[in-house]
């Protein structure tokens, strides 16, 4: 169970607690927001399952013993209930510490591209997604992941939409040269007709050593595909995946 949902038998029941306790706030009326037959403890694992691989749910149920429609009911119950129940443990932008110095990057989550969502495609990296924006200490601990902006929208202005620089002023944080001219320490870009000057050279080598500790940060976000392969579900969920996957990773920290 470990290795199809990255959590433990009895982290996956912390987990069923934590939903079904949402359930409740939520439930307006007598109802189950997941399918009877799997019953929360298994609607929770296949979620996590779909989440942890971004399996396909015809692999999922043939796993499981159910129909395709069933696991689509588990999913589509349980993602909504995850995001909202570990929304308490994600740090917003207001909460980065102004007494820290940050790394600061950003990725995109590739999904496929519908026709009537314009916007998704991203010149950068070759396909279509939505961008999000990631900091890390410079020790490499995990910091905060903004909301997703359309993939055709510049790291520059994700960043600027999140208004995480706002509380960073002491400390100005590092990135790359896609965030040149938001005073972070930025490497040096070279100026035309002229190689850099050795300083610079040195300067720009120190800094690349240092962003390299947000790339592993970024790489360990994506061990959870549904973040890292092209997302299959309609574009309207999403949103919420992306906020589910970041509450239980967030979780897992803490």
């Amino acid at each position: 169970m470990y290795y199809t949902t990255g959590f433990r038998r009895d982290e996956i029941q912390d987990l069923v607690a934590i939903v079904y306790e949402q359930d409740q706030r939520d439930a307006t009326e007598a109802r189950l927001s997941w399918p009877p037959v799997l019953g929360l403890f298994w609607s929770v694992v296949i979620t996590l399952a779909y989440l942890r691989g971004n399996r396909v749910q015809w692999e999922l149920a043939e796993t499981y013993g159910v129909s395709q429609p069933t696991v689509s009911r588990a999913i589509t119950g349980v993602t909504p209930l995850l995001a909202q129940a570990l929304r308490s443990v994600v740090p917003t932008a207001e909460e980065l510490r102004a007494d820290r110095q940050y790394i600061i990057d950003g990725t995109l989550l590739p999904c496929w591209s519908w026709a009537a969502v314009p916007g998704l495609w991203s010149g950068k990296h070759r396909t279509t997604g939505v961008v999000v924006q990631v900091a890390a200490t410079l020790e490499g601990q995990l910091s905060w992941i903004s909301d997703p902006t359309p993939g055709s929208r510049h790291d520059l202005y994700c960043l600027d939409q999140s208004g995480a620089l706002d509380h960073l002023a002491t400390y100005p944080p590092i990135g790359d040269k896609g965030y040149i001219g938001r005073g972070m320490l930025t490497p040096f870009k070279k100026p035309p007709g002229r190689e850099l000057l050795d300083w610079q050279k040195t300067f720009n080598k120190s800094l690349n050593h240092t962003r390299a500790t947000i790339e592993r940060v970024i790489a360990h976000i994506k061990t959870w595909k549904v973040l890292h392969t092209d997302y299959r579900r309609p574009y309207a969920t999403f949103k919420t995946t992306i906020s589910a996957v970041t509450g239980l990773i967030f979780y897992t920290l803490t």
